[in-house]
């Protein structure tokens, strides 16, 4: 079983839409294994990233200015 994504609104979000990561992942063009660690906060995500994964789950508001939503330069 996957681990639940760290923020709140993203594991909401991944909830509502039925998606797995294996389908967030192919949404976006990267492996399912970097989704998760994005989504668990093993990994930082590019900006790009971020902005990706809200896109394909329908998050239209801004992200909190926190350690857990902080992305990283491509």
């Amino acid at each position: 079983m996957a681990p639940n994504p760290q923020c709140a609104a993203l594991a909401a979000a991944k909830e509502k839409k039925g998606m797995s990561y294996a389908q967030i992942a192919q949404q976006i063009g990267k492996p399912e294994q970097h989704v998760i660690d994005i989504c668990t906060g093993a990994a930082t995500p590019t900006t790009d990233e971020f902005n990706a994964l809200a896109r394909v789950l329908g998050i239209t508001s801004a992200p909190p200015h926190d350690a857990a939503h902080v992305t990283k330069s491509a």
